[in-house]
């Protein structure tokens, strides 16, 4: 065995700065896209099918009572007409929104394997310095012996 302590050089971070997945996506949404999170955050709520049941209630029973005026008898023609024109438009917003979502995913993604290359790297290093360390101490521990035994034999 060498008698000569070697241990690796000391790491050195050069790797760029982490970023802020969330603060970056933020930061780059258009007015649009903002508004297409916004409106899927209400349309996917229950505030939002509890008051759409609502004014679904309330056109039906005022065209069944005829209380102010049928302006849409049965079978609702009319109702079905907006409520297709609502899901004609909802349902665009909704894979808008989607659609972002699964971009700011993959750059989370991709933020993690960079992340985890970089923590593999650190962890190789902290290895080669744990087994320098054990060579060193088993250096240190045969010279240590090596002494003990000639004090011994002097004795």
């Amino acid at each position: 065995m060498d008698d000569e302590l070697r241990f690796p050089k000391p790491y050195k971070h050069d790797h760029e700065k982490v970023c802020n997945v969330n603060q970056l996506y933020e930061e780059k949404q258009t007015f649009g896209e903002k508004a297409s999170d916004w409106a899927t955050s209400k349309i996917g709520s229950w505030g939002f099918i509890f008051m759409q049941s609502i004014i679904l209630i309330v056109w039906v029973s005022l065209n069944i009572t005829a209380w102010i005026n049928q302006w849409d008898p049965y079978p609702f023609i009319f109702l079905n007409l907006v409520v297709s024109l609502l899901a004609s438009y909802t349902a665009p917003i909704i894979m808008m929104s989607q659609n972002r979502q699964d971009a700011k995913n993959r750059l989370e993604a991709h933020t993690d394997y960079l992340i985890n290359l970089k923590a593999e790297e650190e962890i190789r290093v902290i290895l080669e310095n744990l087994e320098a360390q054990n060579k060193a101490i088993s250096l240190i521990y045969q010279k240590i012996s090596s002494i003990e035994n000639s004090i011994d034999n002097k004795q």
